[in-house]
């Protein structure tokens, strides 16, 4: 045990940061998990405590194997993972499975295991690393629009439109991302402001067919479509679409400053998503303000040590790594955190080493183990690849660079 703890390798802030919110995850758990069993008739306490506690000793078995990787490894496993993530994508539209209430096509299940995979998660961190590969590449290289279309754009645009028709929220989140990712690594800025306003555009036409014709889209447009308009006209808004969020309003306000104290909560027994989306309103019922103010410290420590860690990074590929797979953890609680306090629109995205379910925790889990793997002096050295095809993941991965 010992051993392991010494083979640690790369910031220890984060390890730390990380092990407090993992830790902490249990309480939260363990008191909105009797809504899954008393309420749905699903189990046992302990067994979704349990259940908990396995996710999250195979994710910090992720991050332990992931930080041990040389950072420039990742642009060949880049290269040989994003057709099989594409691929996965496709598949998941095909499979309708149904999870925690609700029925989609987002997740797989795992053969022999019998775990469901949420494939999109998988899929954002891939695509990062894929866009840090690129920008490196180009990074002293004049290109036209029509030279990146292919190695970037045709990318982005297949993962986004495959996650698009189920994950509404999560492909949004992609091309934001992406776009901070395109903007920091260098991507010259005429032909992002011309990706910008296609995509307003785009989001324009887009909302107008949601509002005038939403049978026209996807089965889950009328749930879009639903939640925009809580969330513009909450006084206008159907009493069963409000119904959730007044629940969370509610479970805040009864918090106060300090909280019921643990495992005292009244709504998570009538909030559904009480153990994943709307977590947080159970976290501030039962520690106050004060406990949801400590969680949003550590997620803004998280945040603080990512910057400080892309920064002294050595290689542009590790600052641009680091950035595209660790921003997105601490914006995806940010939106969890607004959606709980009605600042932002109902999205279904869960709060990150907190919230219940396998796939979130294991993809969290493998990007801090990847921005562990750029934190560590050791192998954070100067990029050399003359000689070496990018395009070649057997070269990229020979570990010559």
């Amino acid at each position: 045990m010992f051993a392991i703890f010494k083979n640690l390798k790369g910031d220890k802030a984060i390890w730390g940061v990380v092990a407090l919110l993992a830790l902490f995850s249990f309480l939260p758990v363990y008191s909105a998990s009797t809504n899954l069993v008393y309420v749905n008739g699903d189990g046992t306490t302990l067994g979704h405590l349990v259940k908990h506690a396995v996710l999250l000793f195979l994710g910090f078995g992720i991050i332990y194997a992931v930080h041990r990787i040389p950072t420039h490894y990742f642009k060949g496993l880049s290269i040989i993972a994003m057709p099989i993530v594409i691929l996965l994508l496709i598949y998941t539209l095909t499979v309708e499975t149904r999870i925690g209430g609700v029925t989609a096509n987002r997740w797989i299940k795992i053969p022999l295991v019998g775990v469901n995979f949420q494939t999109s998660t998988l899929a954002a961190v891939v695509l990062m690393i894929w866009i840090a590969r690129y920008l490196t590449k180009i990074k002293d290289v004049k290109i036209t629009f029509k030279e990146s279309i292919l190695p970037l754009w045709l990318p982005v645009v297949l993962v986004v439109l495959l996650i698009l028709p189920e994950n509404f929220s999560t492909a949004a989140i992609i091309s934001f991302m992406v776009l901070v990712l395109c903007f920091l690594g260098g991507y010259p800025l005429k032909y992002l402001f011309a990706m910008v306003a296609s995509g307003i555009v785009f989001a324009g036409m887009f909302l107008f067919v949601l509002f005038k014709a939403p049978e026209v889209l996807p089965q889950r447009a009328g749930t879009w479509k639903s939640r925009i308009e809580t969330f513009i006209h909450p006084e206008q808004a159907d009493r069963d679409d409000l119904h959730q969020l007044t629940l969370a309003q509610i479970a805040v306000a009864e918090g106060g400053v300090v909280g019921k104290g643990a495992g005292k909560s009244v709504m998570k027994n009538m909030l559904s998503q009480s153990t994943s989306d709307f977590i947080f309103a159970i976290i501030i019922e039962e520690y106050g303000l004060l406990g949801g103010g400590a969680l949003l410290f550590f997620y803004l420590l998280l945040l603080f040590r990512i910057v400080v860690v892309a920064h002294s990074s050595k290689t542009v590929f590790s600052k641009l790594l680091v950035i595209g797979v660790g921003l997105p953890i601490v914006f995806q609680a940010f939106i969890n955190m607004a959606v709980v306090v009605q600042l932002f629109p109902v999205t279904g995205q869960p709060l990150p080493l907190i919230s219940m379910g396998g796939t979130s925790i294991w993809m969290t889990c493998m990007a801090i183990g990847i921005v562990l793997s750029a934190s560590n002096k050791k192998e954070n050295l100067e990029e050399q690849s003359h000689g070496i095809d990018e395009t070649n993941p057997l070269e990229v991965l020979s570990g010559q660079i």
